[in-house]
């Protein structure tokens, strides 16, 4: 499986905060190892790394970063780029091919996304071609790139965790 991060951009700090927390929610959950913010948001990388401290994890989040720069970046240390956008070619005739690759940077955006971006992209995929959000994109194409295995993913140096029960809340705290 590839390694993967996230790129957020569009982020506006006054409208998106929760949304883009949600984002980098959604992609630890879900397997990814980090998420990129081009914007200064330190709400942001707060609410993140204080999930991360107590669900556990390695997940990173960095602020302040330079959408181009960090495209670039990546790609230039062998990494691929996928945008998710619902003007892409189907995820579904795509994701096969991207599983196979080493290191992958999606791209999700908050406003409207530059034109730059499709074409700094290696895939421009599209989940759907019907609006949603960005949030569900992140989710639906991580569970078909990893195939179900984040579901189960177990982190080791959580200080909580969920006992699963089929009635009720069931929580651990080491």
């Amino acid at each position: 499986m590839p390694e993967v991060a996230v790129l957020r951009i569009g982020h506006r700090p006054e409208r998106d905060q929760r949304v883009t927390t949600h984002v980098g929610l959604a992609a630890r959950a879900l397997g990814a190892r980090g998420m990129y913010l081009a914007a200064d948001d330190r709400g942001v990388v707060a609410s993140i790394q204080d999930v991360v401290s107590r669900w556990g994890g390695d997940f990173f989040v960095e602020d302040g970063v330079k959408w181009r720069q960090c495209i670039r970046d990546w790609k230039a240390a062998g990494g691929i780029v996928v945008h998710l956008t619902m003007y892409g070619l189907p995820m579904t005739d795509l994701v096969d091919e991207i599983r196979s690759l080493d290191r992958v940077l999606i791209v999700v955006g908050a406003e409207k996304v530059p034109g730059e971006v499709y074409g700094l992209a290696d895939y421009n995929v599209s989940v759907t071609t019907q609006p949603h959000s960005e949030i569900s994109s992140l989710a639906l194409f991580l569970d078909r790139l990893f195939e179900g295995s984040e579901l189960n993913r177990e982190y080791p140096d959580a200080k909580i965790r969920i006992e699963p029960a089929k009635v009720g809340k069931k929580t651990v705290e080491r």
